[in-house]
């Protein structure tokens, strides 16, 4: 039986096989330009000093710090039934609340009431549907 080959070799022959393509195309040039100088007989660069701002460039405001607040909350559907484990790192309180949207067109969708999870607090939160549940959230409010 014979070997595969892996995909990194069959990655490295393709990058090998368009390199040697593309270089000589982009080393080539058209019949009417000057004749190629090569590398080492480039022009050397030609710098205005008149052009350089006397100020360096205003550098952008940095980014707002990331906000510390909202329970991490983890959603498991299970048949009909939602439950919402959620916990509080923050120093924070978080009102969450649990949301269903069930999948029957007849099946009342649910909105959980408000539940206050305290600076390093853990909540369950369930709730569910007559038939199928079609999707789960938690929402987050300030008290």
């Amino acid at each position: 039986m014979r070997a595969r080959r892996s995909r990194a070799v069959s990655l490295l022959v393709t990058s090998v096989v368009l390199t040697g393509l593309l270089i000589p195309g982009a080393i080539a040039q058209s019949p009417d330009a000057e004749p190629a100088a090569g590398p080492a007989m480039a022009a050397p660069a030609f710098v205005d000093l008149a052009e350089i701002p006397v100020e360096p460039p205003v550098q952008p405001a940095p980014p707002a710090a990331r906000e510390l607040f909202g329970a991490d909350c983890d959603t498991e559907i299970e048949g009909s039934r939602v439950t919402a484990y959620c916990h509080n790192g923050y120093p924070e309180t978080d009102l969450i609340r649990l949301h269903v949207e069930c999948d029957r067109w007849w099946d009342v969708d649910g909105d959980g009431a408000a539940v206050a999870v305290g600076p390093a607090g853990r909540v369950e939160l369930t709730s569910r549907c007559w038939k199928e549940v079609r999707s789960a959230w938690v929402s987050h409010e300030r008290p």
